[in-house]
Formats: C-alpha cells, sequence, structure tokens
C-alpha cells in the first residue's frame, strides 16, 4: 500500500466502511447516514436541528433530506425550541431510540473488532496521524502556498 497516496488509502478504506455499515444498516431497512444522525441526536434532551450539522459535519440540505425520511419513518419527532422560540428542537421516538440503541452497537462491535485485532502502539499511531491530518486540512494548511 505504500505507492499508493494518502487519500486514495483515506478515500477507499472509508468507502469501504461505509458499505459495510450499509449492508448492515439494510438489513433493517436503514441507511448508514439514518444510524449517524440517530446516534448525533440527545436520546434524552434532543438536539437542536441547528446544532445537528455542524455535529455531524454535514450540508443543511442533506441533513434535511434524511430528517424527513426519519420524520417519515416514524424514528423522530420535531418540537419547538423552548429556549429559542425560533428553533426547532428534534427529538427520538420509541422507534427511533430503539434503531439508536441497534446502530451504536453496530459502531461499537466495529470499534471493539478493531481494537482487538489491531496492537494498542499501531492505533495510538492511526489516531495521531489521523488527527495530525484533519488538523492539516482544517486549518487550511496544504494548500498555502500562492
Amino acid at each position: 500500500m505504500r505507492d499508493k497516496t494518502i487519500d486514495y488509502v483515506l478515500r477507499t478504506t472509508w468507502l469501504t466502511v461505509q458499505k459495510m455499515y450499509n449492508e448492515e444498516a439494510a438489513k433493517f431497512d436503514s441507511t448508514m447516514a439514518t444510524g449517524f444522525t440517530l446516534l448525533s441526536i440527545d436520546p434524552e434532551n434532543g438536539t437542536p436541528s441547528t446544532a445537528l450539522g455542524p455535529k455531524m459535519g454535514m450540508e443543511a440540505t442533506s441533513l434535511s433530506r434524511i430528517l424527513k425520511t426519519m420524520e417519515k419513518k416514524g424514528l423522530i419527532e420535531r418540537h419547538p425550541n423552548p429556549d429559542d422560540g425560533r428553533g426547532v428542537l428534534i427529538h427520538l421516538t420509541d422507534f427511533g431510540k430503539e434503531k439508536r440503541t441497534y446502530s451504536k452497537d453496530r459502531v461499537l462491535t466495529f470499534n471493539n473488532t478493531i481494537k482487538e485485532s489491531i496492537a494498542e502502539d499501531k492505533l495510538n499511531n492511526f489516531y495521531e496521524v489521523a488527527e495530525l491530518i484533519l488538523d492539516m486540512v482544517s486549518n487550511k494548511k496544504i494548500y498555502t502556498k500562492k
């Protein structure tokens, strides 16, 4: 894999993980995006709709589409935000909490399987490199020369 570019390895690895999650989610008539959204909503207090996009790193348009689908499936409900009259809180229904538990279990299974299969020092190196890449990209340290 050494002759592959870093972005190629990141992209193909993530796409493979995404495919795995979508295959698991399809068994329960869901998608990875829905599972990720369920995990991003506070199961007790709900989450302001305006905070959900940034929390998930998604554009408002994509998130809006996912939320509409989730509402139609009875996974979430929208309620006025008592602290902000203009805002909306997204709350999980009982069905949404059930699906959230399933999603959480799948993520933890993946995480634990990787942790059991890869030495701790290698995982720590992976996290360190990932954080450095994230910092460099987030802080626009890649394309700085004119």
